[in-house]
C-alpha cells in the first residue's frame, strides 16, 4: 500500500521539529528513540484521517507528531519496566545510557508532545487536549493492568482485552479522532473514526502478541519470546491454559510461574503448547474478527468510498505485517 505521501511529509516534519539543543544528555536519547524508525502507524493515521474528510492532511502534522512522540515516550518507559534489551533491533535507551537518563528523557518527551498541540487554536485545541489527556491516562491504566497481571493467576480473556484496549488501542483510536477533529468533522464521524481505530488497535496488538512468539527474529525487531520470558498473560497463554487439561495445563502454568534457567527451552515448550491447544488458531481468528469489525464501522462514517477503501487497505496491510 502506498503511504509515501503521508510518510514523506511526516518524516520531513519530524526531522525539522526535533532539532534539539542542550543539554545533550537529555535530548540525545529523544533523538535516538525517534530515529529508530518503527512503523509510524499512529501519525500516518492522523494524516489519513484529516485527508479522509477533504482537508489538507498537512494540517494534522503537529497532532501526528504529538501522537508519535507520546507513543515513543511510552515505549521508553515500558522498556525500563520490562528490562527490555532491544527496541526495533537496537539497544534500548536505558541500556545505551542508564535508567535515570531514560526516565528523564521520557518525561521531556511527554511535555514536548503536549507542546506540539499548541499549534491549534480555540475549540480545536480544547478538543484535542481533552482527548489527548484522556488517552494518556488510559495508557497508564493499561500499563498498570499489564503489570498487575504478571503476578495474578486468575486473569480472564475479557480482562486481557480491556488491558490491551487501554494500553494500545486507545492511542490508535485517538490518532484517528484527532485527524477528524482537525478536519472539523461532525462528532458522530469523529467518533466513528475513533471506533474504527479501537477495533484496528485490538487487532494490531493481538497480531503483536502472535508475532512476539512466532515472528521472525530477523524482521520482528524485538526479542522473540519476550512475553514468554516475562511470564506475560497474553491471549495466547490465557487461551492455551483454558483449552489444555491435566499435565499439559500444569506444565504451561509451571513455565509461566517459575524462572527457567534454560530460556530457549521455556520459549519453545510454551510455543509448542500454544499450537497444540489451538490458541494460535484462535488468536488468528480474533485478529480477523476485530479487523472486520473495524471495516464495518466505516460504513457509518461520512467519507467517500475511495477513502474507505484506503482505510480498509491500510487495515489489511497492518494485519499482514511481519514486524
Amino acid at each position: 500500500m502506498d503511504l509515501s505521501k503521508y510518510s514523506n511529509s511526516f518524516l520531513s516534519f519530524l526531522k525539522a521539529q526535533t532539532t534539539f539543543k542542550e543539554p545533550s544528555h537529555l535530548y540525545d536519547p529523544v533523538d535516538y528513540i525517534l530515529s529508530l524508525g518503527g512503523k509510524r502507524i499512529r501519525p500516518l493515521l492522523t494524516l489519513m484521517s484529516v485527508d479522509a474528510f477533504g482537508k489538507d492532511y498537512q494540517l494534522g502534522l503537529h497532532a501526528a507528531l504529538a501522537v508519535e512522540v507520546f507513543h515513543n515516550f511510552t515505549l521508553l518507559h515500558d522498556d525500563i519496566m520490562d528490562d527490555a534489551p532491544l527496541r526495533r533491533g537496537k539497544a534500548t535507551v536505558h541500556e545505551k545510557w542508564d535508567v535515570n537518563t531514560a526516565i528523564l528523557s521520557g518525561d521531556a518527551m511527554m511535555i514536548l508532545a503536549n507542546q506540539y498541540l499548541e499549534a491549534y487554536d480555540g475549540e480545536t485545541y480544547k478538543r484535542l487536549m481533552h482527548l489527548f489527556q484522556k488517552t494518556a491516562l488510559e495508557v497508564c491504566e493499561g500499563q498498570q493492568y499489564d503489570m498487575d497481571f504478571e503476578t495474578r493467576g486468575d486473569v480472564s480473556i475479557p480482562e486481557y482485552i480491556e488491558m490491551i484496549r487501554l494500553k494500545t488501542s486507545v492511542l490508535v483510536a485517538a490518532a484517528l479522532k484527532m485527524g477528524a477533529i482537525i478536519a472539523n468533522a461532525t462528532e458522530a464521524d469523529a467518533e466513528g473514526m475513533y471506533q474504527y481505530g479501537l477495533s484496528l488497535g485490538l487487532a494490531f496488538q493481538l497480531q503483536d502478541d502472535y508475532l512476539d512468539a512466532f515472528g521472525d527474529p530477523e524482521t520482528f525487531g524485538k526479542q522473540v519470546g519476550g512475553d514468554i520470558i516475562e511470564n506475560k498473560k497474553t491471549f495466547l497463554f490465557l487461551k492455551a491454559y483454558q483449552n489444555l487439561e491435566g499435565a499439559e495445563q500444569a506444565q504451561l502454568l509451571e513455565l509461566f510461574t517459575h524462572q527457567q534457567v534454560d530460556l530457549d527451552f521455556k520459549i519453545e515448550k510454551a510455543k509448542e503448547l500454544f499450537v497444540k491447544s489451538m490458541a494460535v488458531k484462535e488468536i488468528q481468528q480474533e485478529i480477523k474478527n476485530y479487523t472486520q469489525h473495524a471495516f464495518e464501522v466505516l460504513d457509518h462514517v461520512a467519507i467517500s468510498s475511495k477513502t474507505k477503501e484506503k482505510l480498509i487497505g491500510f487495515g489489511n496491510y497492518l494485519m499482514s505485517r511481519k514486524v
